[in-house]
């Protein structure tokens, strides 16, 4: 089924017209297709599910591209990025294309769907923002974590699963949870993973969200376990490429503290209630696999 939505995501491109726009789409990597997944499962599949997924997906393709230009990210899921290859400029026009071409497709479904995926997008610019205004200096506070991920990552994710529902007139309300607290779990578990994952398991460098001016979960967690002193070593080490004695003194914390353990307890908690939000068994594997990955 992904291998269908992918297929209809270069058409849509194709249909543009220009060669430029199709070879810059062609290098992008296809990632995991989660929300596209989550349509097909919620919806099951038909033409108007698979142009919803197609729909979401190029929204999600288009916010990745801004998102390496903003974070200077010279690769994606372990390959170059677009900005790498080819410059900024380009990456963040074809990321308007595919926005726009997106926004033109989406015309074409219900009133409330429309309604529902762009006002997502909005909120989706609004947690890019804020993730930028946050990495200006050390976040202490595991609120404005929470709201930033839940703008810049959930929301997309709870506006696909609502919208599927509505597409196969379920209970939106509930799939919107199940959605929410799914994107939010996600985000929490790729932030554990920067952690304790190795640079060629990430496909980016290891430990790397913190020097990028990232307070995820488990440094705020830590945080709040360090004494004074330990508060004062952690902000030294905050946005700083670190030497090898920095990244034990960080990770030996991490152990003490148990900030992982308890980032992922509350990844789990959200998944547990997203579980419970709806009566789909299907639905469950996709939590467990999300949540259930490497550490």
């Amino acid at each position: 089924m992904v291998e269908r939505v992918d297929a209809l995501m270069r058409s849509y491109v194709e249909e543009l017209g220009d060669s430029t726009a199709l070879t810059l789409f062609d290098r992008l990597p296809h990632g995991k297709r989660l929300r596209a997944k989550l349509v097909l499962k919620i919806a099951r599949e038909s033409k108007e599910a698979l142009k919803l997924a197609s729909i979401i997906e190029l929204i999600h393709a288009a916010s990745l591209l801004h998102d390496d230009v903003i974070d200077d990210a010279m690769s994606r899921r372990g390959v170059d990025s677009i900005n790498a290859i080819y410059g900024n400029k380009s990456a963040i026009m074809l990321g308007d294309i595919l926005y726009s071409k997106a926004f033109f497709e989406l015309t074409t479904l219900s009133d409330e769907i429309a309604k529902t995926i762009s006002n997502a997008v909005t909120m989706l610019s609004i947690g890019e923002l804020l993730d930028v205004e946050l990495s200006k200096e050390f976040n202490p506070d595991p609120r404005l974590y929470m709201d930033m991920i839940y703008k810049k990552t959930a929301v997309l994710i709870e506006a696909s699963a609502k919208s599927a529902a509505l597409l196969s007139s379920k209970d939106s309300e509930a799939f919107a949870l199940y959605g929410k607290n799914l994107g939010i779990a996600f985000q929490i578990v790729d932030d554990i993973l920067d952690i304790t994952s190795d640079t060629k398991t990430l496909g980016k460098p290891a430990l790397n969200d913190f020097k990028e001016g990232k307070s995820t979960l488990p440094y705020i967690y830590l945080y709040e376990w360090l004494d004074s002193s330990g508060k004062s070593q952690l902000l030294n080490l905050y946005k700083k490429a670190l030497n090898e004695d920095e990244r034990r003194w960080l990770l030996e914390k991490m152990r003490e503290s148990a900030a992982i353990e308890r980032a992922i307890q509350k990844a789990k908690a959200l998944g547990n209630e997203a579980i419970n939000a709806v009566d789909d068994p299907s639905l469950k594997s996709i939590i467990s696999d999300m949540i259930d990955r490497e550490f």
